[in-house]
């Protein structure tokens, strides 16, 4: 079983899957913009917002799209997305880029349950919490 975010955004969907992308590496990245949807549908046919993308890293998946043009907007609020490295640097690396134009709610730092953790807000709004897996600086 696994899980996988699902974020929506405002008309920023394209950008922020090319900024997730090159942050993670990403094996492979998608992108339909709801002009490809099926005219019955009936979805508004704009190239500018997609109605879904993802980047694939391994086996992990992001998903995302932008809500259509037209719906209210809501910002990103009651969650973050975790993510964790295999090393101190891989983190720091990550939650650097992550957070550049960004807000830092939590510096990256060591904690009592790891070598380092950082939570930040990058600049498209999405809640991140990067930290280093593995056994905890304590045992």
């Amino acid at each position: 079983m696994s899980f996988t975010p699902y974020i929506f955004f405002d008309g920023t969907c394209s950008d922020a899957v090319d900024f997730y992308a090159k942050v993670f590496g990403a094996d492979s990245v998608m992108k339909m913009p709801y002009s490809e949807a099926p005219p019955d549908v009936g979805l508004p046919a704009t190239d500018d917002r997609m109605m879904h993308a993802q980047i694939n890293v391994g086996d992990t998946v992001l998903m995302c799209s932008d809500n259509p043009e037209g719906s209210p907007k809501i910002p990103q609020a009651g969650f973050a997305v975790s993510h964790v490295t295999k090393t101190l640097a891989e983190a720091q690396s990550t939650f650097a880029k992550l957070s550049e134009g960004g807000l830092v709610v939590m510096p990256f730092e060591a904690t009592f349950f790891t070598e380092g953790f950082g939570m930040c807000n990058d600049k498209f709004g999405t809640p991140w919490m990067i930290m280093v897996g593995g056994e905890t600086p304590n045992s």
